[in-house]
């Protein structure tokens, strides 16, 4: 079975943030790019990066779903639990 993975790179801060379990939502602005990316898809797991090398922490995370905040103009991506992390400490 391949799975739908929705690739997204991240800030330290942020990357922390989900790790820790205090994030459980990333958002993305409401841009033609997101939409693209994001409306009318479906993933299995989000894999977030800190970085470009292949040395930079990473993690795989199960795709809970999306929301739209149209008061914000933010798609919302609900985060499950953490399902791998590699080269973060």
């Amino acid at each position: 079975m391949n799975k739908r993975i929705l690739y997204l790179t991240l800030k330290r801060h942020w990357f922390d943030e989900i790790y820790s379990g205090r994030k459980k939502n990333e958002y993305r602005d409401m841009t033609d790019y997101w939409s693209k990316r994001l409306l009318g898809k479906v993933y299995d797991e989000i894999h977030f990066r800190n970085g470009y090398t292949e040395s930079c922490p990473w993690m795989r995370v199960k795709w809970l779903g999306i929301k739209s905040d149209t008061t914000n103009k933010k798609f919302v991506i609900e985060l499950g639990k953490i399902l791998e992390t590699k080269n973060y400490e």
